[in-house]
């Protein structure tokens, strides 16, 4: 049952995962939304989602059938509370391939950039697998697992220098080619219509020379966080393709108009709210643009500032200005 034509305040109702409830309920949100007039409420997983509230909201970020048929249950009842997000929209970022097609379907123009996603396919056995030139790819490539649902397992990613590396994968795994980019990525984070942008050390630009004497594959866990491994590409440290260490606070921002137009797209495409994408610049085009991962309600608390941004944010979704609320 809505609240809010019982009183000025608003009751949110958030259910997280514990670590994630610590990540992002810190006492500092919890001032800030409570002087926008929003209070946060924890929803307890384990008693029925109907018997709790009342709430104006509810975010989440739980998975499993017994979750999604609460959710259904609870909106059954409250059809005008919204949900943030809902959970067959959060289920396409779970695989890696549909979580990128949506980016290619985009139907945006820019003046100066260009944007577009690495070209990948997926290997569902090895014994189909014949050569990377069959697959229209070539060394280097990243293997990534299939199922993108934020487990250990779904982390854990391959830099593949030659085919005795590619062999040793197992099966199914998505390919996708390596795009010289500088060393860094960006990191964009979207709530609602607030987008973000941050800059990450990523992997090493890879010169054809260079790749002449790497062998076999690189195990890594986050394309983001490569701060040792990338000294076995580069045994001279984080390098660029020119040969020059990464300087992050020199690294040029993409034009926000852009950022937020496609962030724009991509939040309406997927009828979703929260998430981040990855984007890398191509280093051969500086305005080319690479949408590599997409991830569903990421780690908000480690932007600066975060606790406006999601404040902001909850407002607007009580406002009913949200991808997916309507009046």
């Amino acid at each position: 049952m809505s609240t809010q034509s019982q009183c000025q305040r608003f009751r949110i109702g958030y259910a997280l995962a514990p670590k994630k409830g610590q990540s992002l309920i810190q006492p500092s949100l919890l001032t800030k939304a409570s002087e926008r007039g929003i209070d946060l409420i924890p929803i307890d997983p384990i008693k029925p989602l109907v018997e709790q509230g009342p709430f104006d909201c509810i975010v989440h970020k739980l998975y499993g059938p017994d979750w999604t048929r609460q959710l259904q249950q609870f909106s059954s009842q409250n059809p005008n509370v919204p949900i943030i997000d809902s959970p067959d929209s959060i289920e396409r970022l779970h695989n890696r391939i549909s979580m990128l097609e949506v980016v290619t379907q985009l139907k945006l123009h820019f003046d100066n950039e260009k944007f577009g996603v690495p070209n990948q396919v997926v290997v569902s056995e090895m014994k189909s697998l014949t050569s990377i030139e069959d697959l229209k790819l070539t060394f280097p490539v990243i293997a990534k697992p299939l199922v993108a649902d934020g487990s250990v397992k779904s982390h854990q990613m391959y830099l593949i220098f030659d085919s005795q590396g590619l062999e040793s994968m197992t099966a199914p795994f998505v390919l996708q080619e390596f795009v010289n980019h500088g060393g860094f990525i960006f990191k964009v984070y979207v709530a609602g219509m607030n987008v973000k942008c941050v800059k990450r050390k990523s992997l090493p630009d890879i010169s054809e020379e260079k790749l002449k004497s790497l062998k076999g594959f690189l195990p890594f866990s986050r394309i983001s966080n490569l701060i040792d491994n990338d000294k076995k590409v580069h045994d001279d440290g984080k390098k660029n393709s020119q040969g020059d260490e990464v300087d992050l606070e020199s690294v040029e921002m993409p034009s926000q108009s852009f950022l937020c137009e496609l962030a724009r797209g991509m939040r309406e495409a997927l009828g979703l709210n929260l998430f981040n994408f990855d984007v890398m610049r191509d280093a051969r085009d500086s305005n080319r643009y690479l949408i590599i991962d997409v991830n569903y309600f990421p780690g908000y608390a480690k932007m600066p500032g975060y606790e406006s941004i999601m404040t902001d944010f909850f407002l607007q979704v009580l406002n009913k200005s949200a991808v997916g609320v309507t009046e």
